[in-house]
């Protein structure tokens, strides 16, 4: 992956211009792009053809921009997030490609949020219950591909953390093609990609 000056450029204008600029930069702290960029690695073999990509909870942008950055042959990235403050920093983050018309990001609950992109990424499963998970994984249609992170760092905006990887296997439902762990100072990132039990892309 090569990052471009104009790039980092607009992450550092996204990161002087959000609300606060500090949690903006949490986004950078290395687990958290150490954790990102292992997405991207194991995904990569799954998307054979160009894709539209869904990430729910997407925070300010960050994974958006490294997956445009990568390889990975990608039309169009939506990022999802309830938090309303998001939404301008990561349009920021991601100014080439909003301008391009390649990048949009959305306010809502994605426990609301209709999908019709082909892959949907969310990297924010321990933030919500099990219930309230089983109602986000029941909107989605079965042939999409989904990529799931959760982890075992036990703080209190983590309601549903996954204390093993098998746990968290437990918890996703899916018929699972790729599993596997990242083990960082604070914590151990867990991620599944697959289709929903009984269902895969053909």
């Amino acid at each position: 992956m090569k990052v471009d000056i104009d790039h980092i450029l607009f992450w550092m204008d996204a990161i002087r211009s959000s609300d606060d600029s500090y949690r903006t930069l949490e986004a950078f702290w290395k687990g958290q792009i150490k954790s990102k960029l292992w997405l991207i690695d194991n995904l990569k073999p799954f998307v054979t053809k160009s894709s539209s990509v869904e990430i729910h909870g997407g925070w300010v942008g960050v994974l958006a921009s490294l997956l445009f950055l990568s390889d990975i042959p990608i039309t169009k990235i939506t990022s999802i997030d309830i938090d309303p403050s998001c939404e301008k920093t990561a349009v920021l983050m991601n100014r080439l490609e909003n301008i391009n018309a390649k990048f949009t990001a959305v306010t809502a609950d994605m426990l609301e949020y209709s999908t019709n992109s082909d892959i949907v990424i969310n990297t924010s499963c321990e933030h919500i219950s099990q219930e309230d998970y089983e109602t986000w994984l029941s909107h989605i249609p079965e042939n999409t591909l989904l990529v799931l992170q959760s982890n075992n760092y036990c703080i209190n905006e983590h309601i549903r953390i996954a204390e093993t990887l098998e746990n968290f296997v437990q918890q996703s439902n899916l018929n699972v093609a790729w599993k596997g762990q990242l083990e960082l100072p604070l914590y151990t990132r867990f991620m599944l990609v697959g289709y929903k039990n009984g269902h895969r892309n053909s």
